[in-house]
Protein backbone atom coordinates (compact mmCIF):
# COMPACT_ATOMS: atom_id res chain seq x y z
CA UNK A 1 0.00 0.00 0.00
CA UNK A 2 1.09 3.84 -0.76
CA UNK A 3 1.35 4.83 2.83
CA UNK A 4 2.73 8.57 1.73
CA UNK A 5 -1.08 9.26 0.32
CA UNK A 6 -2.91 7.37 2.62
CA UNK A 7 -4.11 7.93 6.31
CA UNK A 8 -5.43 4.53 7.62
CA UNK A 9 -4.99 5.99 11.28
CA UNK A 10 -3.89 3.87 14.32
CA UNK A 11 -5.99 1.17 16.80
CA UNK A 12 -4.43 3.49 19.57
CA UNK A 13 -5.91 7.61 18.68
CA UNK A 14 -3.71 10.44 19.15
CA UNK A 15 -6.36 11.99 21.20
CA UNK A 16 -6.08 9.09 23.69
CA UNK A 17 -2.42 9.36 23.74
CA UNK A 18 -3.41 13.24 24.51
CA UNK A 19 -5.82 12.44 27.47
CA UNK A 20 -3.09 10.03 28.86
CA UNK A 21 -0.23 12.80 28.83
CA UNK A 22 -2.75 15.43 30.30
CA UNK A 23 -3.36 13.05 33.53
CA UNK A 24 0.46 12.78 33.15
CA UNK A 25 0.96 16.72 33.14
CA UNK A 26 -1.75 17.80 35.83
CA UNK A 27 -0.72 14.85 38.25
CA UNK A 28 2.55 15.78 38.09
CA UNK A 29 1.92 19.12 38.73
CA UNK A 30 0.58 18.30 42.13
CA UNK A 31 2.88 15.99 43.16
CA UNK A 32 5.28 19.30 42.53
CA UNK A 33 2.91 21.19 44.53
CA UNK A 34 2.84 19.03 47.36
CA UNK A 35 5.79 18.52 47.90
CA UNK A 36 6.53 22.36 48.01
CA UNK A 37 4.00 22.99 49.99
CA UNK A 38 4.22 20.44 52.73
CA UNK A 39 7.01 18.14 51.77
CA UNK A 40 7.17 14.25 52.04
CA UNK A 41 3.72 12.80 52.83
CA UNK A 42 1.86 10.32 52.39
CA UNK A 43 -0.64 12.42 49.80
CA UNK A 44 2.80 13.16 48.01
CA UNK A 45 3.42 9.32 47.60
CA UNK A 46 -0.02 8.74 46.50
CA UNK A 47 0.00 11.21 43.98
CA UNK A 48 3.21 9.81 43.04
CA UNK A 49 2.23 6.29 42.75
CA UNK A 50 -0.58 7.71 40.40
CA UNK A 51 1.95 9.61 38.38
CA UNK A 52 4.03 6.70 37.89
CA UNK A 53 1.13 4.12 36.78
CA UNK A 54 0.01 7.31 34.03
CA UNK A 55 3.78 7.61 32.36
CA UNK A 56 4.20 3.54 32.53
CA UNK A 57 0.19 3.53 30.75
CA UNK A 58 1.54 6.15 28.64
CA UNK A 59 4.46 4.61 27.35
CA UNK A 60 2.74 0.96 27.00
CA UNK A 61 0.12 2.39 24.78
CA UNK A 62 3.02 4.63 22.86
CA UNK A 63 4.49 1.40 22.53
CA UNK A 64 1.47 -0.35 20.98
CA UNK A 65 0.73 2.90 18.47
CA UNK A 66 3.75 2.88 17.22
CA UNK A 67 3.97 -1.27 17.05
CA UNK A 68 0.24 -0.65 14.83
CA UNK A 69 1.61 1.97 12.64
CA UNK A 70 1.32 1.24 9.27
CA UNK A 71 4.61 2.64 8.29
CA UNK A 72 6.45 1.88 11.23
CA UNK A 73 5.98 -1.47 13.30
CA UNK A 74 3.03 -2.49 10.78
CA UNK A 75 1.37 -4.91 12.90
CA UNK A 76 -2.02 -3.73 11.59
CA UNK A 77 -1.06 -4.84 7.97
CA UNK A 78 0.07 -8.09 9.67
CA UNK A 79 -2.94 -8.56 11.36
CA UNK A 80 -5.26 -7.75 8.09
CA UNK A 81 -2.56 -9.97 5.96
CA UNK A 82 -3.09 -12.76 7.96
CA UNK A 83 -6.98 -12.80 7.92
CA UNK A 84 -7.00 -12.19 3.82
CA UNK A 85 -4.49 -15.37 3.78
CA UNK A 86 -7.23 -17.41 5.18
CA UNK A 87 -10.25 -16.12 3.44
CA UNK A 88 -10.72 -18.99 0.76
CA UNK A 89 -11.95 -17.21 -2.38
CA UNK A 90 -11.42 -16.86 -5.63
CA UNK A 91 -12.02 -13.38 -5.67
CA UNK A 92 -14.71 -13.32 -8.61
CA UNK A 93 -17.49 -11.33 -6.67
CA UNK A 94 -18.39 -8.73 -3.76
CA UNK A 95 -16.68 -8.70 -1.08
CA UNK A 96 -18.06 -7.30 2.24
CA UNK A 97 -16.20 -5.61 4.95
CA UNK A 98 -17.81 -5.28 7.96
CA UNK A 99 -16.62 -2.41 10.71
CA UNK A 100 -13.89 -0.80 7.91
CA UNK A 101 -13.12 1.77 9.66
CA UNK A 102 -10.26 3.49 7.47
CA UNK A 103 -10.76 1.72 4.96
CA UNK A 104 -7.54 -0.58 5.20
CA UNK A 105 -8.76 -4.13 4.94
CA UNK A 106 -11.10 -3.17 2.43
CA UNK A 107 -8.36 -1.97 0.14
CA UNK A 108 -6.12 -4.62 1.05
CA UNK A 109 -8.69 -7.34 -0.33
CA UNK A 110 -9.34 -5.07 -3.80
CA UNK A 111 -5.55 -4.78 -4.35
CA UNK A 112 -5.45 -8.49 -3.28
CA UNK A 113 -8.52 -9.52 -5.55
CA UNK A 114 -8.46 -7.21 -8.30
CA UNK A 115 -11.33 -8.63 -9.93
CA UNK A 116 -13.80 -8.16 -7.15
CA UNK A 117 -15.81 -5.24 -5.79
CA UNK A 118 -16.40 -4.56 -2.50
CA UNK A 119 -18.59 -2.76 0.11
CA UNK A 120 -17.22 -1.32 3.18
CA UNK A 121 -19.40 -0.91 6.34
CA UNK A 122 -18.91 1.02 9.16
CA UNK A 123 -20.46 2.84 12.39
CA UNK A 124 -17.86 5.60 12.36
CA UNK A 125 -18.93 6.82 15.53
CA UNK A 126 -16.80 9.85 17.53
CA UNK A 127 -15.01 7.17 19.40
CA UNK A 128 -13.06 6.31 16.60
CA UNK A 129 -11.09 8.60 14.73
CA UNK A 130 -12.32 6.93 10.91
CA UNK A 131 -14.87 8.40 8.93
CA UNK A 132 -16.31 7.59 5.57
CA UNK A 133 -14.16 10.89 3.66
CA UNK A 134 -11.37 8.93 4.62
CA UNK A 135 -11.97 5.42 3.63
CA UNK A 136 -12.93 6.96 0.01
CA UNK A 137 -9.57 9.13 -0.10
CA UNK A 138 -7.48 5.85 0.95
CA UNK A 139 -9.53 4.02 -1.88
CA UNK A 140 -8.97 7.03 -4.60
CA UNK A 141 -5.13 7.08 -3.26
CA UNK A 142 -4.70 3.66 -3.71
CA UNK A 143 -6.56 3.43 -7.27
CA UNK A 144 -9.46 1.11 -6.05
CA UNK A 145 -12.11 3.63 -5.64
CA UNK A 146 -13.99 2.04 -8.95
CA UNK A 147 -14.25 -0.99 -7.61
CA UNK A 148 -14.99 0.09 -3.77
CA UNK A 149 -18.07 1.88 -1.85
CA UNK A 150 -18.25 2.55 1.85
CA UNK A 151 -21.46 3.60 3.51
CA UNK A 152 -22.77 3.88 7.31
CA UNK A 153 -23.84 0.56 9.18
CA UNK A 154 -24.55 -1.16 12.36
CA UNK A 155 -22.77 -4.59 12.10
CA UNK A 156 -25.61 -5.95 14.62
CA UNK A 157 -28.70 -4.86 11.84
CA UNK A 158 -26.79 -5.15 8.20
CA UNK A 159 -28.92 -3.44 5.37
CA UNK A 160 -28.49 -5.96 3.03
CA UNK A 161 -30.60 -8.65 1.69
CA UNK A 162 -30.12 -12.55 2.48
CA UNK A 163 -27.03 -13.91 0.69
CA UNK A 164 -26.00 -10.91 -1.07
CA UNK A 165 -21.86 -11.34 -1.07
CA UNK A 166 -19.52 -13.74 -2.23
CA UNK A 167 -17.43 -13.03 0.56
CA UNK A 168 -17.06 -11.14 4.14
CA UNK A 169 -14.80 -10.11 6.49
CA UNK A 170 -14.04 -8.22 9.36
CA UNK A 171 -11.55 -7.51 11.50
CA UNK A 172 -11.58 -7.18 15.53
CA UNK A 173 -14.98 -5.51 15.70
CA UNK A 174 -18.20 -7.77 16.90
CA UNK A 175 -17.28 -7.37 20.43
CA UNK A 176 -17.52 -3.90 19.87
CA UNK A 177 -20.69 -3.62 18.62
CA UNK A 178 -23.00 -1.91 21.20
CA UNK A 179 -26.15 -2.51 19.51
CA UNK A 180 -26.24 -6.29 20.08
CA UNK A 181 -25.12 -7.92 23.76
CA UNK A 182 -25.15 -11.41 22.66
CA UNK A 183 -21.88 -11.08 20.20
CA UNK A 184 -22.93 -14.75 18.58
CA UNK A 185 -25.94 -13.13 17.13
CA UNK A 186 -23.21 -10.26 15.44
CA UNK A 187 -21.52 -13.32 13.86
CA UNK A 188 -24.80 -14.69 12.77
CA UNK A 189 -26.23 -11.68 10.94
CA UNK A 190 -22.50 -11.74 8.90
CA UNK A 191 -23.23 -14.75 8.16
CA UNK A 192 -26.66 -14.09 6.85
CA UNK A 193 -25.93 -11.64 4.03
CA UNK A 194 -22.75 -14.37 2.62
CA UNK A 195 -24.28 -16.54 -0.10
CA UNK A 196 -24.26 -20.40 0.26
CA UNK A 197 -20.94 -21.58 -1.46
CA UNK A 198 -19.32 -17.71 -0.75
CA UNK A 199 -16.96 -18.06 2.35
CA UNK A 200 -15.94 -15.21 5.27
CA UNK A 201 -12.81 -14.45 7.28
CA UNK A 202 -13.45 -12.90 10.87
CA UNK A 203 -11.08 -12.03 13.36
CA UNK A 204 -12.37 -11.45 16.86
CA UNK A 205 -12.02 -11.97 20.69
CA UNK A 206 -13.05 -15.57 20.27
CA UNK A 207 -11.68 -17.05 22.60
CA UNK A 208 -13.24 -15.17 25.91
CA UNK A 209 -16.43 -16.91 26.76
CA UNK A 210 -17.73 -14.44 28.02
CA UNK A 211 -18.24 -13.00 24.65
CA UNK A 212 -18.65 -15.90 22.88
CA UNK A 213 -18.87 -19.08 25.20
CA UNK A 214 -17.49 -22.19 23.24
CA UNK A 215 -16.58 -21.50 20.15
CA UNK A 216 -15.81 -25.33 19.42
CA UNK A 217 -19.79 -25.73 20.15
CA UNK A 218 -20.94 -22.24 18.14
CA UNK A 219 -19.31 -23.24 15.27
CA UNK A 220 -20.84 -26.27 14.40
CA UNK A 221 -24.14 -25.11 15.93
CA UNK A 222 -23.99 -22.78 12.60
CA UNK A 223 -24.10 -25.29 10.62
CA UNK A 224 -27.72 -25.33 10.44
CA UNK A 225 -27.16 -21.79 8.97
CA UNK A 226 -24.78 -23.07 6.25
CA UNK A 227 -21.22 -21.86 7.74
CA UNK A 228 -18.59 -25.02 7.70
CA UNK A 229 -16.18 -22.80 9.76
CA UNK A 230 -13.03 -23.86 11.35
CA UNK A 231 -11.16 -21.94 14.34
CA UNK A 232 -7.72 -21.40 13.54
CA UNK A 233 -5.27 -21.58 16.16
CA UNK A 234 -4.21 -17.78 17.01
CA UNK A 235 -1.19 -16.55 15.74
CA UNK A 236 1.27 -14.32 17.46
CA UNK A 237 2.46 -10.90 16.54
CA UNK A 238 4.88 -8.91 18.84
CA UNK A 239 2.17 -10.64 21.31
CA UNK A 240 -0.64 -9.73 19.56
CA UNK A 241 -3.44 -12.51 19.60
CA UNK A 242 -5.65 -12.69 17.02
CA UNK A 243 -8.02 -16.08 16.75
CA UNK A 244 -9.72 -15.94 13.58
CA UNK A 245 -12.48 -18.19 12.37
CA UNK A 246 -12.77 -18.48 8.64
CA UNK A 247 -14.44 -20.80 6.11
CA UNK A 248 -16.55 -21.54 3.11
CA UNK A 249 -20.34 -21.06 3.69
CA UNK A 250 -22.00 -24.76 3.01
CA UNK A 251 -25.05 -24.97 0.28
CA UNK A 252 -27.55 -26.13 2.20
Amino acid sequence: MDHKKTDYGNWVPLALMKRLAAIAGALLAGEVLLIVLDGPTALTLLVGGLLAAAVILWLYMLRCRVLFDFNRGGLMGQVHQYLTDHLPWDGRGTLLDIGCGSGALTIRCAKRFPNASLVGVDYWGAAWSYAKEQCQQNAAAEGVSHRVRFQKGDAAHLAFPDETFEAAVSNFVFHEVRTQPDKREVVREALRVVKKGGCFAFQDLFEKESLYGDMTDFVPASAGRGAGAPLHPPCGAAGFYSPLCAGPVDAL
